[in-house]
């Protein structure tokens, strides 16, 4: 049986150019080939996947990234984890720099809170552990029954911005909603700027009518039961965009540079100014340590919780 020297072994789920490009450039910062395996659909759909080497006994792990077709992904990672686990592999680490789901990871009128559904999926098809980069809520850790590294993309964006950004010292950063006011504050005291909120812009998330408060209608009851009668709400009526803070003679960012964790080929071709970072550094060591052993708290040191 021909067991690679290195105890672990990287492959991709294959979903796009975008996942096997990645995954390449992680192998070549570890110095290790990638996994042979073959990730393909049927004609009526159905995911199907092939491992072409022995695992047994080895440390796995699946890149994955996560394209416009979030189900075929999804399923692509639940079969290879799954094929992993029947063949013996001793330990199966998901790397998913984008986690599905992330935003509905709270209860919504009578829906359901499907990213603790997926969590407990990826579980049960033999992951034991997860590497993912700035999750939608950092409580979505507590969904899952294994450890979950949830590393930050920050350090790259603001390093761009000082090195892209000629006259950067001359910006202010804009958060494009109050919701992301927190991250944009984060970034205007590592950078040394000044802050802007765009206000007014809709919250369709976050809105009441999102999260059943007003499921049933607030509608009083003039017969029958006459006990305690709780106020009415005054509708929220959505104000127009303004801008909170001195924008004027500064160059305004609003980060449209992106990370190369997600696929995004088609809508740079649509605009040209989206520019693309490259984290496979801090995901390649990410494997690294946890193949040795090695404690990740190098991979947040100077990280904030708002980061």
């Amino acid at each position: 049986m021909n067991v690679p020297k290195s105890g672990y072994r990287v492959f991709s789920a294959n979903s796009s150019a975008a996942c096997t490009e990645l995954a390449k450039k992680i192998t070549e910062r570890l110095g290790v080939e990638l996994g042979k395996s073959v990730v393909f659909q049927e004609p009526n759909r159905e995911t199907r996947v092939d491992v072409k080497e022995s695992v047994r006994g080895q440390t796995i792990f699946i890149i994955q990234t996560i394209p416009r077709d979030v189900n075929t992904a999804i399923m692509e990672l639940l079969v290879m984890a799954y094929a992993l686990k029947t063949s013996c592999a001793k330990n199966i680490i998901g790397v998913i720099p984008y986690f599905p789901y992330s935003k509905q990871c709270k209860m919504r009128k009578r829906g359901s809170i499907v990213c603790k559904l997926l969590a407990s999926m990826l579980a049960k098809a033999g992951l034991t552990h997860i590497i993912t980069m700035d999750l939608h809520q950092k409580e979505i850790q507590g969904f899952f029954s294994f450890p979950v590294d949830n590393l930050r993309a920050s350090p790259f964006l603001i390093q761009y911005i000082q090195e892209e950004i000629p006259d950067y010292r001359n910006a202010i950063i804009v958060a494009k909603s109050p919701a992301a006011a927190k991250r944009a504050q984060s970034y205007a005291e590592r950078l040394r700027l000044g802050l802007a909120v765009i206000h007014g812009e809709a919250q369709c998330s976050e809105s009441d009518m999102a999260d059943g408060r007003h499921s049933p209608p607030c509608v009083r009851n003039t017969t029958g039961h006459t006990g305690l009668e709780l106020p009415l709400m005054m509708a929220k009526e959505k104000p127009p965009i303004t801008v909170v803070g001195d924008v004027g003679g500064r160059i305004a960012i609003i980060v449209v540079v992106v990370t190369n964790t997600v696929p995004h080929e088609v809508q740079k071709l649509q605009c040209p100014k989206i520019k693309t970072v490259d984290v496979s550094m801090i995901l390649a060591e990410a494997i690294r340590r946890i193949h040795n052993g090695e404690s990740m708290a190098y991979l947040f040191r100077n990280i904030a919780v708002d980061d």
